[in-house]
């Protein structure tokens, strides 16, 4: 008996595809003050996030790989956060555009839908940012804390525009593929538990998320500016030392080709790729002649 109740159970990838068009769906349609506000909220649980990678991985001096697979799986939380919570996330927001190649969302409501997103996202982030400067956590563990942010924005900001584009390509594959399992369950645990290796992968190998970028390069642009002295004396070192390390810097040379590589990663790669694969099964699932939405809320 309980081996056809778990038969009955079983989510095919064309009913997980469906799924991720109606997640996409949802999300178009949202009320825009609504859709703001959680936007908001997950742009703060990635920065948050980040916060934990920088702790677990400061003064680390174990083996390359297995400081960076602490540091992802730690960083997972923050997808968790932003999938169980019901939050907007750009990266995963574009997935929405298998709702517009089926003809339910107009592009118009779609492209909406993502600046909302993606500048919700932007103030969290930035939220996280003062509130990390203002309680000094960037001193923490004799400075190291904040040189370890130092270092890792300034990696960021020096990859060329084409690595940064396709970093950003396998960054939100991965992103999106993490959420895209979600869709094959309906229990809250195990959607965390299959979201944190595609989640550990990506920030281990160092790919770029946009999202997290909004809090991770602005970080390190407050500690260059803003850091007291006694944090740069105790680290022995100079904010001239990090002087590339500028808004106009980050915009150019990461903010943007990490954001078109999540949007290709994410939207075209995993999103269409699969609505392509099950496009027939996805359009029987969808009312016929149904209105197509032309804004949100």
């Amino acid at each position: 008996m309980s081996s056809i109740s778990e038969a009955q159970s079983v989510i095919s990838p064309a009913e997980m595809t469906n799924r991720a068009k109606n997640y996409g769906y949802k999300k178009v349609i949202k009320s825009s003050s609504q859709s703001f506000m959680l936007a908001i909220a997950a742009g703060m649980f990635i920065a948050l996030a980040f916060v934990f990678y920088v702790t677990v991985t400061t003064g680390s001096t174990g083996p390359w790989g297995l400081v960076h697979l602490v540091g992802g799986l730690v960083f997972s939380m923050g997808l968790i956060l932003v999938v169980l919570c019901g939050t907007e996330l750009f990266t995963s927001t574009v997935l929405s555009l298998i709702s517009r190649a089926n003809n339910e969302v107009s592009t118009g409501a779609m492209l909406r839908c993502w600046i909302r997103v993606y500048f919700g996202n932007m103030v969290g982030s930035l939220f996280i940012v003062l509130l990390i400067m203002g309680a000094g956590v960037y001193a923490a563990d004799h400075g190291l804390w904040g040189l370890n942010v130092l270092h890792l924005a300034e990696h960021k900001i020096h990859h060329t525009f084409l690595q940064a584009f396709t970093l950003g390509i396998m960054c939100n594959m991965m992103v999106c593929l993490g959420v895209w399992l979600t869709f094959c369950s309906d229990n809250p645990l195990t959607k965390a538990i299959l979201m944190i290796l595609p989640v550990a992968m990506f920030v281990a190998s160092g790919f770029e998320h946009c999202v997290a970028n909004m809090f991770m390069i602005p970080m390190g642009i407050a500690i260059h500016y803003f850091a007291d002295a006694s944090f740069w004396n105790a680290i022995g070192m100079a904010p001239s030392d990090f002087s590339d390390l500028t808004i106009h810097n980050f915009i150019i040379n990461n903010l943007i080709p990490v954001t078109l590589g999540n949007i290709v990663g994410g939207a075209v790669i995993i999103g269409l790729g699969f609505w392509s694969i099950f496009r027939p099964s996805i359009q029987a699932h969808s009312s016929q002649g149904s209105k197509v939405v032309e804004s949100g809320h």
